[in-house]
């Protein structure tokens, strides 16, 4: 009975999770479309999103691995198209990758296709190995290290963008001090809201890597309050990353709330 009643919270929040990621990431997937039909270019916003919910849609128990390694790396892709937008740097380098990332995009989306690919395809093989007591182990943390190390490439990139976000931010308020008022202001607004956004990013990001760690390495018991709530923070990503792509752009936010 006790576990039972200890269960119904998890099974109400993941249900929640559930339909809230449906709702927004089909929404997403319609509108991006939609866009995508009307402009009859292959622009790359439209077609990140795309990817995005469609990769979150597809996230089920028996394919989760693929499909949370290709929306990880598809939402990377989101936050660096983001960074690079708004990053102030004159210097070669970074003038080259904002003005080519547009172009560069599908081969981006393309590459983390295969990359995930890839690690579904030796988390199967670690997994069919064979199964004695030790290689059970061996195995086990091999699969671990692979899905840890798959998540760690992501996140450095995260870094790398709120980092550099933070510098240009800092950098262009110095630099528009003795520009206009107005101008300054609008700019600023600009780089915050971007940084506000790929932070809420970050720390989803960072949760839900906590998370899938911990479930891994099964730190906390089976039926435990704790395993519920690692389960809970897991699904909480695919959703709550979607629900602020939405809320963070202002093309997407008066069709949503029609659509509430």
């Amino acid at each position: 009975m006790t576990f039972s009643l200890s269960v119904i919270p998890h099974l109400i929040i993941m249900s929640a999770e559930f339909i809230i990621r449906i709702i927004v990431n089909g929404f997403l997937i319609i509108v991006s479309c939609n866009k995508l039909i009307r402009s009859r270019k292959l622009t790359p916003m439209p077609l990140l999103l795309i990817c995005v919910g469609m990769s979150r849609l597809g996230l089920q128990p028996v394919l989760w691995t693929f499909f949370s390694s290709v929306s990880l790396w598809f939402a990377t892709c989101l936050s660096v198209f983001y960074s690079l937008k708004l990053i102030g740097f004159t210097r070669p380098t970074f003038l080259w990758l904002k003005y080519r990332i547009p172009k560069l995009m599908p081969w981006l989306l393309l590459k983390s296709l295969l990359t995930s690919v890839s690690t579904k395809t030796g988390d199967a093989i670690l997994r069919n190995a064979t199964r004695t007591a030790v290689k059970f182990k061996v195995k086990h943390t091999a699969v671990v290290l692979l899905v840890s190390l798959a998540l760690i490439f992501p996140l450095a990139i995260f870094v790398m963008c709120t980092l550099t976000l933070l510098i240009s931010l800092y950098k262009h308020t110095l630099w528009m001090q003795n520009g206009s008022r107005d101008f300054r202001s609008v700019s600023t607004d600009d780089h915050i809201k971007a940084l506000r956004t790929v932070l809420i990013f970050f720390l989803f990001f960072i949760s839900y890597f906590a998370a899938s760690v911990a479930n891994m390495t099964f730190i906390f018991p089976y039926g435990t309050k704790c395993h519920y709530m690692v389960k809970d923070i897991m699904e909480a990503y695919p959703s709550g990353h979607s629900v602020v792509t939405i809320l963070s752009n202002s093309k997407f936010q008066q069709p949503f709330r029609r659509l509430l």
